[in-house]
């Protein structure tokens, strides 16, 4: 899937973003999220402009940008992100508080970004095989609208950007489920309705 998307994930009850195609993470979400967790701990806040600027953090990314190109990207003005590597996002989250460490490890390593990737492409798979299967395409749009919301439905998602792994991985494979069943059966509420179920269940 080669559309950026933004994923949310949560930490200490903010939302952090991160890139779908760059992995990148918002550096300014984490920030944020830190300072709220130090100060509910009686914490100093943290100062993320002076820590750019710590020998520390100049070293480590001037060795991520030898192997990986541009590992910051800087917002500017009132509500833009600064963007970061992953390896720099650890950095600064590790430098924020420790009790960071396991969670931003998990997300390093879980399939989130994976599996929004891959529902996205068998989207594409799926709606090819239902616009191959119908007879009038000029209801395709409504057609495929409808198939999208009743998988959303099935799934109780609210929001595709803030799906679970699970959930995604879920919606791949009822998206392939009808892909298939597109060969066979013409009904595509029939088709639809097959592939939640065995997917669901």
């Amino acid at each position: 899937m080669k559309t950026e998307v933004i994923m949310k994930r949560e930490l200490f009850g903010c939302e952090i973003s991160q890139q779908s195609k760059t992995q990148f993470f918002s550096a300014t979400e984490l920030v944020k999220a830190g300072n709220k967790y130090r100060i509910m701990n009686g914490i100093a806040t943290f100062d993320y402009p002076a820590h750019l600027k710590t020998k520390g953090f100049l070293e480590f990314k001037a060795e991520l940008e030898k192997k990986y190109g541009n590992v910051l990207i800087s917002g500017r003005g009132r509500g833009h992100h600064s963007w970061v590597h992953p390896l720099l996002f650890i950095d600064i989250a590790l430098a924020i508080n420790p009790t960071l460490k396991v969670e931003v490890y998990e997300w390093l390593f879980d399939n989130l970004i994976k599996f929004r990737n891959d529902s996205g492409d068998s989207y594409k798979e799926m709606s090819a095989a239902i616009f191959t299967r119908i007879s009038n395409h000029r209801e395709f749009n409504s057609i495929i609208q409808k198939v999208a919301l009743d998988i959303k439905r099935a799934l109780n998602v609210d929001d595709w950007q803030t799906a679970t792994e699970e959930q995604l991985k879920k919606r791949d494979k009822i998206h392939l489920s009808i892909k298939t069943l597109c060969r066979v059966l013409q009904d595509i509420d029939t088709i639809v309705r097959i592939a939640i179920e065995e997917n669901i269940s």
